[in-house]
């Protein structure tokens, strides 16, 4: 099954650029573009692609409110943030707006159409590095948003708590399977199992949690 991307992005030369390479991919399609965060939200109502690819600093509507807007249609595609700003308020802002995926433009492309990939099958994904600097976030703050409630780490499995602690050092599906010697069908099982059994929102809240519970340590304050 094809992949329908939409890419948004103010910069024409951004968009060609990816354009390009994702046109090689057999498994990706671009289906539209927009330049604008209003642009994106009334293509993306009209085209209903898998996943939009996009940008946060835009004239007009920017990436994180077109983000919130295209994200509150249960049937709407899932978005990943590619960004040259990786700075804790989009990094947070991003993914508080619903996003699946945030990702820097520094990347490898082979990288970027391996994480459209991974969203566009349901999973989530943030950069390298990115990952550690919002717990930071979290660790820093007087007052850290509330948290999901959940239950104590012993209501896990000896491999629940594996893939939860796993899933808060950033590591994709794919990546769990392959460390735990596991299908990614397992593991997809055991997240889901995890988001239930924690009364956790998405991926995100479930790294908060592996930060809380101690399964992955807090990074020291440098």
């Amino acid at each position: 099954m094809t992949v329908r991307v939409v890419l948004v992005d103010d910069q024409p030369l951004i968009r060609a650029g990816l354009r390009m390479v994702i046109d090689e991919d057999p498994g990706l399609e671009i289906a539209g573009e927009a330049g604008t965060g209003d642009e994106a939200v009334l293509l993306v109502r009209d085209l209903r692609p898998d996943v939009v690819v996009m940008d946060i600093r835009m004239p007009g509507m920017d990436g994180i409110e077109a983000t919130r807007i295209i994200t509150a249609d249960p049937e709407g595609p899932r978005v990943v943030v590619l960004t040259t700003f990786d700075d804790d308020e989009h990094v947070y802002g991003a993914l508080r707006s619903g996003a699946s995926g945030f990702l820097v433009k520094d990347m490898a492309l082979p990288e970027i159409l391996a994480a459209i990939r991974v969203i566009a099958a349901g999973d989530g994904l943030i950069a390298p590095g990115v990952t550690r600097r919002l717990i930071e976030r979290f660790a820093r703050s007087p007052e850290p948003p509330p948290a999901p409630r959940h239950r104590p780490p012993d209501a896990l499995t000896d491999r629940e708590q594996q893939v939860l602690s796993l899933v808060g050092g950033g590591l994709t599906n794919h990546e769990i399977a392959a460390r735990l010697v596991i299908s990614v069908a397992t593991v997809k099982a055991y997240v889901t199992r995890l988001l239930a059994k924690l009364d956790a929102r998405d991926r995100v809240h479930l790294v908060i949690i592996a930060y809380e519970t101690g399964l992955a340590p807090l990074p020291r304050s440098r």
